[in-house]
């Protein structure tokens, strides 16, 4: 297939492996850790990557190909490496790219998780990182160093859903030559494609929207075809590779992605809409609502305004942990992207190692409640949130 003949959604239920002998519609799982050579010269060839084919399921196996390929189409890159989880896919991605006495500069609201690589681990190998308000994108050239290397930052952001401006990250990188990394997780490809505004890598977890039921980890990296090629020669002897069956899951899982994501911004939209007028609620950040303060940033690189809506509850900690308490059809889940709705108060419990402060710094208020909206009738979760916040 020529991707730029056919639409996102026919990209992502045509593109697929080519049919075996047997002419099946759907694809198979191809579950074997390992692959067979026709001779001493074949083994000789593929080992020394003079031929393009499968080896070893820890490097590649057609099922992740597939997955890999069809992410690829649907983000305009040129290559990328599927990963176990969306924290295996960010750790690999900056490992392999990385090396001691390089700097990071990162906007200060990224996954608790990436904070953590970020202030606990990688300065064990002496590589830092410099934090920026991503509500201030001017003070980020500031931050760069001549050992500076990797630009990294989230939009939509976790937990708060703040967005910044990929545009203006894009021509900082070029400026100063530095490699851009997107996690684009909350967005996925169908709403927002960072490499079109100068991303050089983009990093999903897909265990989130891209699966969209809650049944399968995954991580995928992709973009410039050179930057992959040292993730891929640094993953696969690390090992953090994603299964066949979790890639056939969420092959499958793309054929549905942008119906899906249709029906959850529809959702949260209506939600993020009854929050805003609630006598319970100081404010609420979602990118399609007009009082978002990155609204046009949103609008100028977003189709739609995804799953997410962070809302700050009257009444700090106690409050949210009430509010929780109070939930009946919604989940209580640290997950997100799901079918099913699911409620998280970061304060009391993901974010919760971090002081107030920290927790300030990166747009987390006591009474913040991030709500993944899911698939059911938008009215019943409405009727839920408003009980629990009476």
């Amino acid at each position: 297939m020529n991707d730029q003949e056919f639409g996102f959604e026919t990209q992502a239920i045509r593109n697929q492996l080519e049919r075996t002998q047997y002419l099946e519609h759907s694809v198979p799982l191809y579950l074997t850790s390992s692959f067979v050579f026709e001779d001493a010269e074949d083994m000789r060839a593929s080992f020394a990557e003079e031929k393009d084919r499968n080896i070893y399921s820890r490097y590649s196996n057609p099922n992740t190909n597939e997955f890999v390929d069809k992410v690829c189409a649907m983000e305009g890159a040129a290559a990328g490496f599927a990963f176990a989880s969306g924290m295996a896919a960010v750790y690999s991605t900056l490992a392999a790219l990385l090396k001691s006495g390089d700097h990071i500069v990162s906007s200060s609201s990224v996954f608790g998780a990436t904070h953590s690589l970020f202030i606990n681990y990688f300065p064990k190998w002496n590589i830092e990182t410099s934090y920026f308000d991503i509500n201030k994108p001017e003070t980020i050239e500031g931050l760069i160093t001549p050992d500076t290397k990797i630009l990294f930052a989230e939009s939509p952001t976790n937990p708060a859903v703040d967005i910044i401006d990929l545009e203006l990250l894009g021509n900082i990188a070029k400026k100063h030559n530095l490699i851009l990394v997107i996690d684009n997780c909350f967005a996925t490809p169908y709403l927002q494609q960072p490499i079109k505004w100068g991303a050089h890598l983009v990093v999903h977890s897909a265990t989130k929207l891209m699966d969209g039921q809650g049944r399968v980890l995954g991580g995928i990296t992709v973009g410039d075809a050179e930057l992959i090629q040292k993730i891929y020669l640094f993953s696969r002897l690390t090992g953090p590779s994603l299964s066949p069956f979790n890639a056939w899951v969420l092959s499958k899982s793309l054929e549905t992605l942008a119906i899906r994501l249709d029906r959850h911004c529809e959702n949260a939209l209506k939600v993020a809409e009854f929050l805003e007028n609630h006598p319970h609620v100081n404010k609420v950040k979602y990118p399609f609502l007009k009082s978002h303060p990155q609204y046009e940033i949103a609008q100028k690189q977003m189709k739609l305004g995804g799953n997410i809506v962070a809302f700050e509850i009257k009444g700090g900690l106690e409050a949210g942990r009430a509010f929780l308490d109070k939930i009946k059809l919604c989940s209580l889940s640290p997950n997100l992207g799901d079918t099913r709705t699911i409620v998280t108060h970061p304060a009391s419990t993901t974010h919760s190692k971090l002081s107030v402060d920290e927790r300030l710094a990166v747009s987390i208020t006591d009474g913040l409640v991030r709500v993944s909206v899911g698939l059911e009738t938008v009215k019943d979760v409405i009727a839920d949130l408003e009980q629990a916040l009476s």
